[in-house]
């Protein structure tokens, strides 16, 4: 299983989450449920997809009120559920038990990082499974809701999917906005000068071109020591022109060229077939449909 997140990395986001929702009390819960109430829930899977993000529950519990307590169903262990795809309706995923007020405040919180998680996994694995048997790799993007990186990157993983740079920090991407002012026939020195920069500082960073013309390909691919080109917005015809050039290349021809731009579940099929080695799918974490997980609190 893919590590998570710790509490650490994800303190600030929760109690983030926390406060925006809990204010300064639960209303509601205060003037309907006694104070010494002890209540049980259980977390339900209630649609076909993967759940995703079981170990912040404990982790949102804890924030909210220390009495609460996670419990292991049976037959139902958290290392076994856990970014597996589940296609049975009503499945049992976690128990959760302590004071019923402090259940109930908590309850949203859990779902909407459990509904997201789920949602980007099950998102993921839809798209991986449309580019199944054809050689490309389905990658996530940096379209992320803000403090949710690591937690939708964590899911992509869970669904099959692949990582691309964290963050602007652990990766070149040279893209179009950076080279706009430089001419075509100064292209391919201005992007070595850079490439070589960029391996002086640091040689295992992952370095990557984006063009969005055969031209431009033809000038990133004179580039030494580059590890991807970012195919912009091209049609399934041009990027098998692209997959051409590349293959003829030489000693290049083992960069890998990425599709990105507009890549839709319906298209992406087509664009594997083109021969791209890797396919950056925003949709993954910008709008993926949540799963739906639910809350049951015993009578």
């Amino acid at each position: 299983m893919h590590p998570f997140p710790s509490y650490e990395q994800l303190r600030d986001l929760i109690q983030l989450a926390r406060r925006e929702d809990l204010g300064d009390g639960d209303v509601t819960s205060r003037l309907l449920v006694p104070e010494d109430a002890i209540g049980v829930g259980t977390l339900m899977q209630q649609e076909v997809g993967i759940v995703c993000g079981l170990p912040i529950v404990e982790m949102v519990c804890r924030t909210y009120d220390e009495r609460l307590r996670v419990e292991q169903i049976p037959g139902f262990h958290m290392d076994l559920i856990e970014g597996r795809l589940s296609d049975a309706r009503q499945t049992p995923l976690l128990r959760i038990r302590g004071p019923l007020r402090s259940l109930l405040s908590a309850e949203r919180v859990i779902l909407n990082f459990l509904q997201r998680m789920s949602g980007v996994a099950t998102q993921t694995q839809r798209y991986v499974r449309r580019v199944a048997a054809s050689g490309a790799r389905i990658y996530d993007t940096r379209k992320t809701i803000p403090g949710f990186r690591l937690l939708d990157k964590y899911a992509v993983r869970c669904g099959g999917g692949h990582n691309h740079r964290m963050g602007l920090f652990d990766g070149l991407l040279i893209k179009d906005n950076h080279v706009a002012a430089i001419p075509l026939k100064e292209l391919a020195a201005e992007l070595s000068r850079v490439v070589r920069q960029s391996r002086a500082e640091d040689p295992a960073r992952f370095v990557e071109i984006e063009v969005d013309s055969l031209d431009q390909l033809r000038e990133a691919l004179k580039v030494d020591n580059v590890d991807a080109i970012l195919l912009d917005n091209m049609d399934c015809p041009t990027m098998e022109l692209a997959v051409q050039m590349r293959n003829t290349a030489g000693k290049h021809s083992q960069v890998q060229l990425e599709a990105s731009g507009g890549v839709t579940l319906e298209a992406v099929r087509s664009i594997a077939s083109t021969g791209v080695d890797r396919i950056a799918v925003g949709a993954l974490t910008h709008s993926p449909p949540s799963l739906d997980i639910g809350l049951v609190v015993d009578d």
